[in-house]
């Protein structure tokens, strides 16, 4: 075998891998970023435990409720009953008078609260809060998990566009060879101009290489957290970059994330929660007042021992007074309106961070933008450079080595030009985030 067929032996042993992922992987799903968050959110194991969250919350809310309703208690007893002993005088003269063997007790008890001190109002409204944390913690969840969902996608785009770059420059290499080659044969270069080309097509090949297999590694990726066949080959939608995006002003992006950022109103929800709980602390200090009747039929009659049924019942008020909570109830108070302060103050450092936030995406949407402008201009100005080298090296008035370095900031400049527009759509996500809208 000569020494150019073994190379060209070698060269299909380094390309053959990257052959076989994209042959296993056959199958394609072209997915939509509204079809991406969808299926993101549906099957996210955190957002799954989030609703688990919820029903308990809402059960906790309903057992809350429930406790304003009327306490019944309904009693059956039965059993053996001893003889009774009676003592004359003293503890002398014992004797056993005739009593019935059996005793039965039944007793209905009903008790309705009134008045708590409000505990049950407090304790009712404190739950309904707990579930609306639960919510609004399911929605910041969400908007997290779209954001990270949407870096992967974007992700998917530089790569598939750092694929169609290598292949294409792998065809442009080998035309280059084919010419240098024949260059060789007539004379006019060295046998060095010919390696180095080889050296360089084995590197755009082993580049395209690796860029197959981490294309189909995050597009595994993502078939996992969207609950997909892991086989997939997933092609995002090109259309989300070339979308018009119509940039607000920076007050309005910082008005709407006061008002709709999830993380925010969890905290002011939070504030309220600790405001509840002063109330609540307080009413531990006032009185209870419930109403309370009960019946009971008992046999044997319980004073005398005859073997006769007898019926009771009664109605009435009861009112208790927590005296030693008086004091002891001060310190909880305290406690609580100590907790209000730090919860307001945990919302105005989150107000910081959230107008923090809002500006860096802002002003990185606005450099990505700017960025993408400079870098067409950069691709147009490259790709006439590798031209005018190409033309230059066949004329013999370059060397190889001006003409890789033109092909090699081609190269650059185009993979930079699809970053840039992979920003400008993650940067203008990161705002929606901020703003409470993702």
């Amino acid at each position: 075998m000569s020494w150019n067929n073994c190379k060209r032996f070698g060269l299909f042993l380094i390309c053959l891998p990257a052959a076989l992922p994209a042959a296993a992987q056959s199958d394609t799903l072209f997915l939509p970023v509204e079809r991406l968050f969808e299926l993101g959110v549906r099957h996210n194991l955190a957002l799954q435990a989030d609703a688990l969250e919820e029903r308990s919350a809402l059960e906790r809310e309903r057992g809350a409720r429930a406790e304003r309703l009327p306490d019944l208690q309904v009693g059956l007893r039965g059993g053996y009953a001893g003889r009774p002993t009676v003592f004359r005088q003293g503890l002398a003269g014992a004797y056993h008078p005739d009593a019935p063997d059996w005793s039965q007790n039944y007793a209905v008890d009903l008790s309705q609260p009134i008045y708590r001190g409000g505990k049950l109002r407090y304790a009712v409204r404190k739950a309904g809060m707990e579930r609306s944390l639960a919510a609004l913690r399911t929605e910041a969840d969400a908007a997290d998990i779209r954001l990270a969902l949407l870096e992967q996608y974007m992700q998917l785009f530089e790569l598939y566009r750092r694929q169609e770059v290598f292949s294409r420059n792998i065809e442009e290499s080998e035309r280059r060879l084919h010419d240098i080659r024949r260059m060789k044969e007539e004379g006019l270069i060295t046998n060095n101009d010919v390696l180095r080309s080889e050296m360089q097509l084995t590197d755009d090949r082993l580049s395209l290489q690796r860029t197959q297999n981490d294309l189909v590694l995050a597009s595994q990726h993502l078939d996992i957290l969207l609950g997909l066949r892991e086989t997939l080959l997933i092609r995002p939608d090109t259309a989300i970059l070339h979308r018009p995006i119509e940039l607000e002003s920076y007050e309005t992006y910082v008005g709407e994330a006061y008002a709709g950022d999830p993380d925010l109103k969890r905290l002011r929800m939070q504030t309220e929660l600790a405001r509840n709980d002063v109330a609540l602390a307080r009413s531990a200090i006032r009185p209870d007042v419930s109403l309370y009747a009960s019946n009971t039929l008992a046999r044997p009659v319980a004073r005398t021992m005859e073997d006769l049924y007898n019926n009771n019942w009664n109605v009435g008020l009861s009112v208790s007074v927590p005296l030693f909570a008086l004091y002891k109830s001060r310190y909880k108070v305290r406690e609580s309106r100590l907790a209000v302060a730090l919860n307001r103050n945990a919302e105005e450092q989150e107000m910081q961070r959230l107008r923090l936030r809002v500006h860096t995406a802002y002003l990185r949407h606005r450099e990505a933008v700017q960025e993408v402008k400079a870098l067409r201009l950069s691709a147009r100005q490259a790709q006439e450079n590798y031209r005018i080298m190409q033309n230059r090296y066949m004329n013999q008035l370059a060397i190889l080595t001006d003409l890789l370095d033109a092909n090699s900031v081609r190269l650059d400049v185009e993979l930079q030009l699809t970053a840039a527009r992979t920003r400008v759509v993650y940067t203008y996500y990161q705002l929606l985030r901020a703003c409470g809208r993702l």
